[in-house]
């Protein structure tokens, strides 16, 4: 595993953000079969519509990532700002390196701020939900995606 091989010996700092990742960390955790230390963080941009806004953080990471390998874990890479906010937020703190795992990254055809280091799967440009992602607040508990049919 592609994490294991990088991680394996920084004891890192893993944070999940919430709730679209707690899928995404559930099922990956348990494959890091070395010490890390675990905390969540939560923010969004969309809250329960379909495109993005501001961003507002409800549970911002604390200092303890100070001088820490901190990786964060996402469901979804859209445009990458809110993924970006927090790589800038956590590096604010004094992180000594950064590192994000998206169970995807959705390919909207433009650059992003920021590129995973770790991707699960590649996708279309669509909506998706299930395996973490929400569609209007439903659906993260499936156990697969499904993309909503174009109108």
């Amino acid at each position: 595993m592609e994490i294991t091989a990088k991680l394996k010996d920084h004891y890192p700092f893993v944070l999940a953000v919430m709730g679209g990742s707690i899928f995404f960390a559930g099922h990956l955790l348990p494959q890091l079969r070395f010490p890390i230390e675990f905390d969540t963080i939560q923010l969004s941009r969309y809250g329960k519509a379909t495109s993005g806004g501001k961003i507002v953080w409800t549970v911002p990471p604390r200092e303890n990532v100070r001088g820490r390998t901190v990786l964060v874990l996402d469901d979804i890479l859209d445009g990458g700002e809110t993924l970006a906010a927090i790589r800038d937020r956590v590096n604010s703190l004094g992180a000594a390196a950064f590192y994000s795992a998206v169970l995807t990254d959705k390919n909207i055809g433009r650059d992003k701020p920021i590129v995973p280091d770790f991707i699960g799967l590649k996708l279309p440009n669509r909506y998706v939900f299930g395996c973490g992602m929400d569609v209007s607040g439903a659906w993260r508990n499936l156990p697969e995606i499904y993309a909503v049919k174009d109108s």
